[in-house]
């Protein structure tokens, strides 16, 4: 055989290989795409016992039960969570009175810098664009109604939801290594301990990212929260928490929701804060980007930014909101699980050796 029927058989081989690997991962979609109420609530509760596995693994070598560890912290981080979501939602409704009279205020503003200022428009040219607005509104009525029933009826679905996501989070901290044992039972014995190898490595990245991912969550809550009370824009505390919660979309969630802090300054405090707003924001990308995460990410968990903005265009675009929140953690997976099956066992390098050697 010549070298370039060689060559042409490999590229042959390559491209079914792809081609099989395309239609896979199509039929995986297809699949994950109709069990998706099924599917968020056991991705969610991972990522969730990624946070929490290391609090029951402490308690655990400070000989404390290992069902008792688990009910702890399961407690503890419900009642966290709980805690800061209603804290967020009592700050919100507080506020809202405060940024009504302030929208008035804004809303004054404007119109005299639009009937005052270099555009010169006129009163009536100002009521007929309310007019329109207004018409625009009645006209799409039933639309956004039916828009805003649509999120209510998901919202129905969502104590099922939570319900599964906490008997899920349960077994996965008390019972998650004996479980993945018992999955990787069937394997053949010569594949088993290096698939056993590749979702502990997987798990473990998980961890790292999740946890440093919280951190900087934090990092940028707490810094676009600081620009917000200095320049006394309102709903501090619910915009920061937005923030926080943004952050956990690698790159592009805290900068989006930061905008809307930005969109919040404009309103309530007018342009000149907003472009200090939008300094803050950007201040605090280039030192979480530049300063922290480098500090918080070790190298075997580090993803490229474009591998990480690519992964969130791609969730977007296959499952809006929540593929933007999975993307990442399940590019990482993936990641970790290919890197331990390219190892090569100390056997393969033995017969590799014997088989290039001399007979």
């Amino acid at each position: 055989m010549s070298t370039d029927d060689g060559a042409l058989r490999r590229g042959a081989l390559t491209c079914l290989y792809l081609l099989i690997f395309a239609v896979a991962l199509w039929v995986l979609g297809r699949v994950v795409s109709r069990l998706m109420i099924v599917v968020v609530p056991v991705a969610v509760a991972l990522l969730i016992a990624a946070l929490l596995s290391p609090g029951v693994s402490l308690l655990v070598r400070r000989r404390v039960p290992k069902g008792l560890a688990t009910a702890i912290v399961l407690l503890v981080g419900v009642a966290a969570l709980s805690g800061l979501v209603w804290f967020m939602v009592a700050t919100l409704v507080a506020g809202l009175p405060d940024l009504g009279t302030q929208l008035d205020e804004s809303y004054r503003q404007l119109r005299d810098w639009l009937t005052n200022g270099p555009l010169g428009l006129t009163g009536a040219q100002l009521d007929s664009v309310l007019a329109e607005g207004q018409s625009w509104f009645n006209r799409n009525r039933s639309a956004i109604a039916s828009g805003a029933f649509g999120v209510l009826s998901t919202a129905g679905t969502m104590l099922a939801g939570f319900v599964l996501v906490v008997f899920l989070l349960i077994f996965f901290l008390h019972d998650g290594r004996r479980m993945w044992r018992g999955t990787t039972s069937p394997l053949p014995e010569r594949h088993r301990e290096r698939i056993r190898r590749a979702g502990d490595r997987a798990f473990g990245d998980l961890t790292s990212f999740v946890r440093v991912t919280v951190v900087v969550a934090l990092i940028d809550a707490v810094g676009i929260g600081l620009g917000l009370w200095i320049t006394g824009v309102p709903l501090v505390l619910p915009l920061a928490a937005l923030v926080f919660f943004g952050a956990f979309v690698p790159i592009i969630g805290a900068f989006v929701t930061g905008l809307v802090a930005v969109l919040v300054a404009l309103v309530s405090q007018g342009p000149l804060i907003a472009l200090v707003m939008t300094g803050v924001v950007l201040l605090v990308q280039q030192l979480e980007g530049n300063v922290f995460e480098p500090l918080l990410v070790s190298r075997s968990v580090k993803l490229h930014p474009v591998a990480v903005i690519i992964a969130v265009a791609v969730g977007v675009e296959l499952a809006g909101i929540v593929g933007a929140l999975f993307a990442v953690p399940l590019l990482t997976t993936v990641r970790a699980v290919y890197l331990v099956l390219r190892e090569r066992e100390p056997d393969e390098d033995v017969q590799s050796s014997g088989a290039s050697g001399p007979g």
